[in-house]
């Protein structure tokens, strides 16, 4: 009987200590990056400026982007999963064609899952464009720290 209950006690605890990466990922713990550039976010432009990401409720695919400089400018993102090395720091991920900048990958520090937005309508169509015109249509990659 006692074997039987220190191996549950046992499992409880590593169950426990498996979940707490998740914690880092629970809602109201925001994220801030400087971003120094405009940038687009479901079609919509976004100043430079300092912003904060957060989740809405506790669906880890819905997040909020808010400005926090004077503007207050935010965006509702749909993201989905995406599986990577957990990296040593948080990190924004932007595609860039041209000029424009489309937040791309969103990584917490730490943790092997990240979250990836869709491309937008108006990513695709420059990006039809740029074929078009014979250039390569491969974003230049920009990454920038989480503070």
């Amino acid at each position: 009987m006692k074997r039987r209950v220190f191996s549950v006690a046992i499992t409880l605890c590593a169950l426990a200590l498996m979940s707490v990466p998740a914690f880092a990922q629970l809602p109201g713990i925001p994220v801030r990056v400087n971003i120094p550039f405009d940038f687009l976010v479901r079609g919509k432009t976004l100043p430079a400026g300092e912003y904060e990401i957060s989740r809405i409720r506790d669906e880890p695919q819905v997040l909020l982007i808010s400005n926090r400089n004077q503007s207050h400018e935010h965006a509702t993102i749909n993201t989905e999963p995406v599986e990577g090395n957990a990296p040593q720091y948080g990190k924004v991920i932007f595609y860039r064609y041209g000029d424009s900048y489309f937040l791309h990958e969103i990584w917490t520090a730490g943790i092997e899952t990240g979250r990836e937005l869709p491309p937008s309508q108006q990513e695709k169509t420059l990006k039809r464009e740029t074929l078009a015109r014979g250039e390569s249509a491969e974003p230049q990659i920009v990454a920038l720290a989480i503070n």
